[in-house]
């Protein structure tokens, strides 16, 4: 392989035609830029100049290698500037995955915090299920991601909300150890009811209090029926529906309940429509995961410490 000195001053000579104005291009000695062109050519094996009166001429392996190290030297430079603009404080780059619930409320009210403080940092946002994310931080295709999972007492049916596959349990899911977890927040599941429902003054409400009512259900509701089978009653289900705001605006028009996350309740406010927790539905725990070393990252280290503040601003927020 090359050394890329010696590569800038091929270039250096190919553009000036002598040895001396390359020297003072480069801020070198002649006598320095003859040796890295003995240097250079002893590598390559050939002849790179000719002498011709007081400059010198390439060869056509000159040419060649003069060719190639323009592009070399060029793409070398991208790399400094790009390199430089991730090690900056205020600046760079970073990838972060999310699931869905988080990227209606925490991820866009984090990142809008950071381009007030941090506005040349670029972020890229994909919204995945945990398993995605999980397999984007170990093959390197992001720097972040935001998951959850629940506590141990959880039931281990599959989660209502498909697009958040995988986020409410722990059995679907082993994270690599040499991934860091850093806690965000608590999420509770709530129930969506008419702002005039009997059961909207209570401060928590019971799935076994509201047996008889229609309901607004996500497609993938395992959960939430054998929730309602332990209560004794089989709910019935008015629409399906998985887009928050339908949810939303289905309640509020009073076509039957729905239950939704706390990150996903917040996403939406209608006067209609209020959120009570759902009582003995164990917690979620929202988090960070990303390598160790992302830590030394500065543009990825600002994102973590604005997702943690954004966190902190919520009522369920970890301490």
């Amino acid at each position: 392989m090359y050394d890329p000195r010696q590569l800038q001053v091929l270039a250096e000579v190919a553009r000036t035609g002598t040895y001396t104005a390359a020297a003072e291009a480069l801020g070198y000695t002649q006598p320095a830029i003859s040796y890295q062109m003995r240097m250079l050519e002893r590598a390559v094996g050939t002849p790179l100049v000719t002498r011709r009166g007081r400059g010198v001429r390439l060869t056509p392996a000159g040419h060649a290698l003069a060719r190639h190290a323009g592009t070399v030297l060029s793409a070398l430079r991208g790399a400094e500037e790009e390199l430089s603009l991730l090690a900056s404080p205020g600046g760079g780059r970073v990838r972060l995955a999310a699931m869905q619930s988080s990227c209606v409320t925490l991820v866009p009210r984090a990142l809008g915090a950071l381009r007030r403080t941090h506005p040349e940092l670029e972020v890229t946002v994909t919204q995945a299920e945990c398993r995605v994310s999980h397999g984007l931080l170990l093959e390197g295709e992001v720097e972040l991601a935001v998951m959850c999972d629940v506590e141990a007492a959880a039931p281990t049916d599959t989660e209502e909300n498909p697009t958040d596959a995988q986020e409410n349990s722990t059995d679907a899911l082993l994270i690599d150890p040499r991934l860091r977890r850093v806690p965000l927040l608590t999420d509770r599941r709530c129930v969506l009811l008419p702002a005039d429902h009997p059961s909207a003054a209570r401060p928590t409400v019971s799935l076994a209090d509201l047996a008889d009512e229609r309901w607004v259900l996500e497609s993938g509701r395992t959960r939430f029926l054998a929730a309602c089978r332990e209560a004794g009653f089989t709910p019935r289900v008015a629409a399906t529906a998985d887009d928050q705001l339908t949810l939303h605006r289905l309640v509020a028009h009073r076509i039957g309940l729905a239950v939704l996350n706390e990150l996903g309740v917040s996403a939406h406010a209608d006067p209609r429509v209020v959120a009570r927790p759902l009582s003995g539905w164990p917690v979620r725990h929202v988090f960070a995961l990303l390598w160790p070393d992302t830590l030394a990252i500065p543009a990825a280290s600002a994102l973590l410490t604005t997702l943690r503040e954004a966190a902190r601003r919520t009522a369920t927020a970890v301490p």
